[in-house]
């Protein structure tokens, strides 16, 4: 049998025709993406957030007076800082500001307990956080101005961010939610960083080096650790993903529906920067409802809508799915976790309408990888290599030697696209990036048309609803407990989530605990989606290897969740 670089490129037949495999991908720095669509389509509407439109002129204007304002703070090359927020138009606006004054992004999962935050300010040097004024945020920003090397608090409305009469009415009906900023010199106002009208110095950006974005991630280990994600990491991985939609984009017309969260890579590219680099109207959602997204599908008529196979899975189940017009839709990018043929088929069957395309990537590689071309999906698959990039399946053994077309190994993906590696972590790095290759940790196929089937995940990640959950660090959570002798944590199949969190626990000797009190002393120590969803407790030992390790695929096997 032929080796994968043996051949021609098996995927090129397979291409749609606007993309090319072999097409220039120019290096170029990432805030140039908000530049550009500012020059191109500054009277389009960049943001619709519930009803309040904001132009690309008008969100370039306050990035520039973001990025000024940053660099008065002493914000530059090599300085860090974060943002924690749910989707609003403050994300776009500083992180493109950000960027303009020369500084890296750290994106902060708002739902984090306060020991992840903690741990992530200080690997990551954050020294200043971008936030809303919601009580939760700032309560935790409290914790972490006292017990991080963290020094200032940006904050951003949640009223004015919306239009009237809801940036009226939203203090008055959710008052409860909303916190006091505290009247000390660590906390600076949104409004008092634009409205001035000055533009950022001009900035020197290695594009191949510099580090645009701080994405954190479990990678192979489990332990968090920031991938190094460059301007030219991000902006080709961005110009790779436009060029395979481009067929199906009017650029300075089209619309995206987002309601994944930008902190989440997949969102921040495939949805944020696809959108500014086409000039689309990025119609933006502060969280998943399923029945304001079934209206605004309806109302809005978007023309692209990037999901996990959760949110589409929601939407075909939806009792009343037959009452809203989908026909608008002509790409659904699926990815964040598998897409089950049987979603796919349902899906497509209640929306009457075949556009959803399942792709694959990682953090590591900004993220995207591979992606069905529409109109020629393979069920099961997860698509072809996007531009410049190589899938090659290695021998999981030697980690050398190129399988054959059809032989399963581990998936290594080369390309622009591949992170500089982790931050502060050159062992880690060493370990994944291997002669130009990332070494992904899943298990996988190319067929004869080029297109990649994963098999298996040699990691245990577990996939709620398109998020990384790390067996480990939930495992560590628990351990914290007295009583807890032994614990296992696992992903259990779940319909509604994709997989969900279970956690098998032997007390000590001696010790009596109930899972109603292990699931209590973990409420603020993992954020929600991290919380097992059932903790059975075994009074005999859990199942281990033959040198004495505890076994995950024994416990399953065991439970009868998994086949031996």
């Amino acid at each position: 049998m032929e080796s994968q670089t043996e051949m021609s490129l098996p995927w090129e037949q397979s291409y749609p025709e606007s993309a090319d495999w072999h097409m220039p991908l120019e290096a170029k720095p990432l805030h140039t993406l908000m530049d550009d669509a500012v020059a191109k389509y500054g009277n389009c509407t960049a943001i619709d957030f519930l009803g309040k439109t904001y132009s690309y002129a008008e969100i370039g204007r306050m990035v520039d007076e973001v990025a000024y304002s940053l660099q008065q703070m002493g914000i530059g090359k090599g300085k860090k800082v974060g943002i924690m927020m749910p989707n609003a138009p403050y994300y776009s606006i500083f992180y493109f500001g950000i960027l303009k004054a020369g500084g890296t992004v750290v994106n902060y999962n708002p739902l984090y307990a306060d020991r992840e935050v903690e741990k992530q300010i200080e690997d990551s040097d954050t020294d200043i956080m971008v936030t809303m004024d919601f009580k939760m945020m700032l309560d935790k920003m409290a914790t972490m101005l006292k017990s991080t090397r963290m020094t200032k608090v940006v904050v951003c409305s949640m009223a004015a961010a919306l239009p009237f009469p809801k940036n009226f009415l939203f203090p008055l009906l959710k008052g409860k939610d909303l916190g006091k900023i505290p009247a000390d010199d660590s906390y600076i106002r949104f409004e008092s960083m634009i409205g001035h009208g000055k533009k950022p110095a001009d900035i020197t950006v290695d594009a191949e080096k510099d580090i645009a974005v701080l994405q954190y991630t479990g990678g192979t280990t489990g332990v968090p650790k920031g991938a190094m994600l460059t301007h030219a990491n991000l902006y080709i991985n961005t110009a790779q993903t436009a060029a395979w939609i481009k067929d199906s984009v009017e650029p300075g017309k089209s619309s995206q529906m987002a309601v994944l969260p930008f902190f989440h890579v997949f969102a921040m590219t495939v949805i944020m920067n696809v959108s500014t680099y086409y000039g689309m109207n990025i119609i933006l959602m502060p969280k998943f409802d399923i029945d304001e997204v079934l209206k605004t599908v309806d109302r809005k008529r978007p023309t692209y809508f990037p999901a996990v196979p959760a949110i589409y899975n929601a939407i075909a189940n939806h009792p009343e799915i037959d009452k809203y017009d989908f026909s608008s839709i002509k790409f659904c990018l699926s990815g964040g976790a598998p897409l089950p043929d049987d979603v796919r088929n349902l899906f497509e069957e209640k929306v009457k309408n075949k556009c959803i395309c399942e792709g694959y990537g990682l953090t590591e590689c900004a993220p995207v990888a591979t992606c069905n071309p529409l109109g020629r999906v393979k069920g099961g698959s997860v698509g072809v290599p996007i531009p410049g990039t190589m899938i090659e399946i290695l021998d999981r053994e030697d980690k050398k030697t190129i399988l054959p077309i059809g032989e399963k190994g581990e998936v290594c993906i080369s390309g622009p696209q591949v992170m500089r590696g982790y931050y502060k972590a050159e062992e880690a790095t060493a370990e994944t990036i291997r002669e130009g290759r990332l070494h992904t940790g899943d298990v996988g196929y190319l067929d004869e048309e080029g297109y990649l089937f994963l098999v298996d995940r040699i990691k245990d990640l577990i996939l709620v609803r398109g998020y990384n959950v790390y067996p480990r660090h939930v495992e560590e959570a628990v351990y914290l407990h007295e009583a807890v002798e032994e614990c296992i944590v696992a992903g259990v199949p779940d319909k509604d989530r994709g997989e969900t969190v279970w956690a098998w626990v032997k007390p000590k000797a001696g010790k009596n605990l109930t899972s109603d009190e292990l699931l209590k002393f973990l409420e603020d120590k993992l954020s929600p989606i991290e919380m097992p969803r059932k903790i059975i407790v075994k009074s005999e030992p859990l199942p281990k290897t033959a040198v004495g390790k505890l076994s995950r695929k024994d416990l399953l096997i065991q439970e009868g969740i998994k086949e031996a």
